[in-house]
């Protein structure tokens, strides 16, 4: 048996809930915060058979998508100078992690 943590975009997060249900997998959903961006993120935790992993990353990936996005950053000109500039990252997509349960019971 195998636990499964995926790290999801908001803007995806309801996409790839709704497909894991609909593919029978039991979800537990999390609100987390990403550090870079401080942007909202779902962490979903999935038990899942060993066989079945595969499948559950694949739903994940179809339904996360990669975007770019522009976020303020700024630069430091000398003591107390600062600018302001827009700067172009990744974000969206999923992370994923997969980890071996030694024991599973539900009760």
């Amino acid at each position: 048996m195998k636990l499964i943590f995926a790290i999801v975009s908001n803007d995806d997060s309801s996409k790839v809930s709704k497909e894991l249900t609909k593919n029978r997998f039991s979800v537990t959903r999390l609100a987390t915060t990403g550090g870079f961006l401080m942007a909202g993120n779902t962490t979903f935790l999935i038990g899942t058979e060993d066989d079945k992993v595969d499948e559950v990353i694949s739903i994940i990936g179809t339904h996360s998508k990669r975007r770019t996005q522009m976020v303020p950053s700024s630069a430091s000109y000398g003591v107390g100078m600062y600018t302001s500039f827009p700067v172009e990252v990744q974000v969206g997509g999923a992370i994923v992690f997969v980890t071996n349960i030694e024991r599973f019971e539900k009760l």
